[in-house]
């Protein structure tokens, strides 16, 4: 791994062939954002980043304050998909950022030829080994001439108003295709889904409603 002082308040990594790059912007005090091209040709625009959680507010007024690069190269063996054995080579990329309360919170993305996946990491917050959190600005926004593979056109609500649930299939005009999913969840965190879309095309993370679990616990 490659440490590196921020200079910037852009941030770029490519997937091994170069093909699929992927952009961190954060400009001092605003909201943390990723965007994606493939070929050169943009599969997602500006999108937000960041968690609303007890502790803390890491989604508003947040700084860059530096990222490390390394290279992923593993193999591994799955039972129950269609190849058994799994050579992943990807490029991951740390990002590292603080709130305005100066509250740290990493964002690690990994990007291979095809795909992009990212979670966020956040430290120890004093005392505290554990903490709450209440919602994800976490989002996907498309370009305009994208249409969806999800019951409703990108401009209209779902039916019941609600979102979608994952996985949701676009396509970007004759770009190419955009699978979004959710991955590696356990209990310790809820099961999210796709909101509505929003205005400027973009969808978020949305988590569950308390109906779902006829009131026992809570969704956070």
């Amino acid at each position: 791994a490659v440490a590196l002082p921020l200079t910037a308040q852009n941030v770029t990594v490519s997937g091994p062939d170069g093909k699929l790059q992927l952009t961190v912007s954060c400009p001092e005090g605003k909201e943390a954002s990723y965007s994606l091209t493939y070929n050169g040709k943009q599969m997602l625009e500006s999108s937000p980043l960041g968690l609303e959680t007890n502790v803390g507010d890491f989604a508003k007024a947040m700084k860059l304050t530096g990222h490390e690069e390394r290279k992923i190269d593993t193999v591994y063996t799955q039972l129950r998909i269609k190849a058994s054995k799994i050579h992943y080579q990807a490029n991951e990329l740390v990002c590292a950022f603080v709130n305005a309360k100066g509250q740290k919170m990493d964002v690690i993305f990994r990007v291979s030829n095809n795909d992009v996946a990212f979670r966020y990491t956040l430290p120890r917050q004093g005392e505290r080994g554990s903490l709450v959190v209440n919602s994800e600005a976490t989002g996907f926004r498309f370009p305009e001439q994208t249409t969806t593979f999800m019951c409703a056109p990108m401009d209209v609500r779902s039916q019941y108003g609600h979102g979608y649930t994952f996985p949701c299939l676009f396509r970007v005009g004759d770009n190419g295709w955009v699978l979004v999913s959710e991955t590696g969840v356990d209990s310790r965190y809820c099961g999210s889904r796709l909101s509505d879309v929003t205005e400027g095309n973009l969808y978020t993370v949305a988590f569950p409603m308390a109906e779902e679990n006829n009131g026992n616990g809570t969704v956070a």
